[in-house]
């Protein structure tokens, strides 16, 4: 299946809103379009037509795609609670209330088992995915029992792009350090790099995206600009500003500005030349 995933150097990088403006770029070009987050931690839900609860930013993001949100789209969410404790949403519907610990021994096969019925189900549907990773794809501690990033890359045979926050400094310590931390396997799927909440003129950038290029050896397709008071709910736990309380209704218009400004700072072509010649190596094969 085509698709692109979009992982992050840390949480709340923009992921949520590059992911929303693919979807609606891709959707104006006249492709079927799904979103995908294999696992969401987040309290913001979206209830499909059907009733099922889903994150919320994949409720939006299907909405962005032109296209009926469903449980496939985001087959587990994680609801915090108190005392170190998370609601499980497996495909829709409460499963358990669990612990950190518990859920990593107990829902690991159970998650795989839903993310691989999910990618089918979509399969069925759509011919191209934008999935969204969570957090870092380079939590240590985490990385063996992993199914928000490199594991849902991975299932879905789908090549990444890695965005990075330079608002918060260190951008280039951020990007570097996560792609030294990843295995060669998972290193080999990383295809280009997006620097995103640019303040300023982003050709004062160049010698900073000539010198990640260099260092890297992957294609910076994009210096995107910070973007306030966009319109669109964020979900991320660490995102305080006006939009992180925003109503879940969103006029479709906004989805349309959101796309235009990013297109305008991003390679767009080469984006799509790696979407589509990586089908194509698969197809030869």
């Amino acid at each position: 299946m085509k698709g692109i995933m979009i992982q992050g150097t840390s949480s709340d990088v923009g992921k949520s809103l590059i992911a929303t403006a693919l979807c609606r770029a891709f959707a104006n070009e006249g492709y079927r379009v799904a979103p995908f987050k294999s696992q969401n931690m987040c309290n913001y839900t979206y209830q499909t037509k059907s009733g099922k609860d889903i994150g919320r930013a994949q409720g939006l993001q299907a909405e962005a795609a032109k296209t009926t949100a469903n449980q496939w789209m985001n087959p587990i969410l994680l609801k915090p609670m108190a005392g170190c404790q998370s609601e499980v949403i497996m495909l829709g519907d409460h499963a358990e209330v669990v612990s950190g610990s518990s859920y990593q021994n107990d829902f690991y096969q159970k998650g795989l088992e839903a993310i691989r019925l999910s990618l089918l189900k979509l399969r069925e549907e759509y011919e191209l995915l934008v999935l969204e990773g969570a957090g870092s794809p380079v939590e240590i501690n985490l990385k063996e029992k992993e199914l928000a990033n490199m594991k849902a890359a991975e299932m879905a045979d789908v090549p990444v792009i890695l965005a990075a926050d330079i608002e918060r400094g260190g951008v280039f310590a951020s990007i570097i350090g996560t792609l030294e931390l990843l295995s060669p396997q998972e290193r080999n799927r990383v295809k280009g790099i997006m620097i995103n909440k640019f303040h300023g003129d982003p050709e004062l950038f160049e010698e900073g995206k000539r010198w990640i290029e260099e260092k890297t050896g992957l294609p910076v397709l994009a210096v995107l600009p910070y973007i306030g008071q966009h319109g669109i709910p964020v979900e991320d736990s660490l995102s305080d500003g006006p939009e992180a309380a925003h109503p879940d209704i969103v006029e479709d218009s906004k989805y349309d500005e959101l796309s235009e400004a990013m297109l305008k700072h991003m390679d767009w072509e080469k984006l799509k030349e790696i979407v589509f010649s990586r089908r194509k190596q698969n197809e030869m094969a």
